[in-house]
């Protein structure tokens, strides 16, 4: 009988250590997390903001940590490749989302969805977020964000929006629905385009990102009435915020954020918020956001989950009040 227990003892202290090594990083090897290559999934094609972003927080945190951070671009399917792919993976923490507020607009307007955006993913960190810019083209005589919804309001249907598909839809169909006017919104394939055919007269205003925008600004010939944000954006401090200008409820951005699949472990998610968190407050960060027209911005996991709940609520409301229709 005690030989028996010997070797039952035997057995249970040679199987701690693998016991150890076999937890996950949340289970006490938060500190040590990352010991190998972290993935993280881009939904667009290299060029982008998305990529921008991805490359430089990857290759900064890498720097920080020793591992390597591998960007994995898988455009397609309104970025359903990239999101699904995460859905679907181990939650370790070495597999990643680079995402945009376009996470929070597909489900208004995809019928299926192969993953829940809810259910199915947690937040690391947020990134930072870029206002947009209400502009009013020569084809509209008017020089304040009043006076285009006093033409609007007078004049049904009058305005044509030149707006890209997406993003661009779904802030174009916001700013129809607070300013209260009937206005048509006229879909591009791109930013470009739309304000292409603002500056020919063939459309009467749009709403862009500020770095989209600004090389037409700057000559002159497009009219900024007024930016979103809390403050004035620092490209065009001559710009009031729509609050200023009399429509304080119509802030729509884009932000960009780094997701996870669900049941992270918080210790993985807190040690990456806190990373990331310390990237956001080096100048050259906030240099680079600028250059994108945007400011950095710090939320805790908990925060960046509700804030991407109350955003699925709001374009999914804005998305039925404009009867756009799920494909």
């Amino acid at each position: 009988m005690k030989t028996r227990i010997a070797t039952c003892l035997v057995l249970m202290l040679a199987a701690v250590p693998a016991a150890r090594s076999a937890q996950s990083p949340g289970q006490g090897g938060a500190d040590a997390y990352p010991t190998k290559p972290i993935r993280l999934l881009v939904p667009q094609a290299p060029g982008g903001s998305n990529d921008i972003m991805a490359r430089y927080f990857g290759g900064q945190l890498a720097a920080r940590t020793g591992q390597q951070v591998i960007v994995d671009n898988r455009p397609g399917a309104d970025g359903m490749i990239a999101t699904e792919t995460v859905a679907r993976a181990n939650p370790d923490g070495y597999t990643m989302l680079m995402t945009s507020a376009a996470f929070t607009m597909n489900p208004a307007v995809i019928a299926k969805l192969p993953y829940d955006p809810v259910k199915d993913f947690d937040w690391a960190a947020m990134l930072g977020r870029a206002p947009v810019v209400i502009i009013a083209g020569p084809s509209l005589p008017v020089s304040t964000l009043k006076e285009l919804i006093e033409v609007g309001r007078s004049k049904p249907n009058y305005i044509t929006m030149a707006q890209p598909g997406g993003f661009g839809h779904f802030v174009g169909a916001m700013f129809r629905g607070h300013a209260k006017i009937d206005a048509t919104i006229a879909l591009y394939k791109g930013g470009a385009p739309a304000l292409v055919d603002i500056l020919g007269g063939h459309a009467h205003m749009g709403i862009a990102t500020v770095v989209t925008a600004m090389p037409a600004l700057r000559g002159g010939k497009l009219k900024p009435l007024a930016v979103t944000g809390a403050k004035r954006a620092p490209t065009l401090p001559d710009v009031p915020t729509t609050a200023e200008a009399g429509l304080p409820s119509y802030q729509p951005s884009i932000w960009w954020a780094w997701g996870t699949p669900a049941r992270v472990p918080a210790a993985v998610l807190s040690k990456l918020n806190k990373e990331i968190g310390e990237i956001l407050t080096m100048p050259e960060t906030a240099k680079r956001f600028a250059a994108e027209g945007a400011v950095t911005e710090t939320m805790t996991p908990a925060e960046l989950r509700q804030m991407v709940k109350a955003d699925l609520a709001r374009w999914e409301q804005v998305a039925k009040d404009a009867d756009m229709q799920k494909r």
